[in-house]
């Protein structure tokens, strides 16, 4: 596995994603929305983020959700990552502001933004990480998200 820094600045780059890509409405959350969105139009999606808590590990309905979710992130070059805190993501995402209800934070995605040009920093430092750790074969590496 990689470093301790590593993964403290890939959870705090994945911390200013969420929030800069929600700004920018380049969010979208839920596991249905996700994968309808992957199917319209996957070249538009920069980046995936899998949730899970403990009381989900034996969620198999979710499990097969995901296998099929990073199947096709990998068919597709999106890189992705899972964080085991849904509590922290809602802290970040928060509820849906069209209807204040809380939002399922299992699957979410980031989408390229219409901008020309657009960089974000903390997408390319999370896009390096998920290389670096494709490359000691971790696939779909776990980001800690800061305190």
């Amino acid at each position: 596995p990689l470093p301790a820094r590593r993964m403290q600045g890939a959870g705090k780059a994945l911390h200013e994603l969420l929030v800069s890509a929600q700004r920018r409405g380049c969010l979208t959350a839920g596991v249905y929305e996700s994968a309808k969105l992957m199917n319209v139009d996957p070249d538009n999606v920069a980046f995936c983020v899998l949730a899970t808590d403990e009381e989900d590990e034996g969620d198999i309905a979710l499990q097969i959700h995901f296998t099929l979710i990073q199947a096709f992130c990998c068919e597709n070059d999106i890189d992705i990552v899972r964080v085991n805190d849904v509590g922290k993501l809602a802290a970040i995402v928060g509820p849906s502001e069209e209807s204040g209800e809380p939002r399922d934070l299992h699957c979410i995605l980031i989408t390229n933004p219409n901008e020309d040009g657009w960089k974000d920093s903390a997408l390319e430092k999370l896009n390096l990480f998920c290389e670096e750790s494709r490359n000691v074969n971790d696939w779909v590496p776990t980001i800690t998200l800061p305190e």
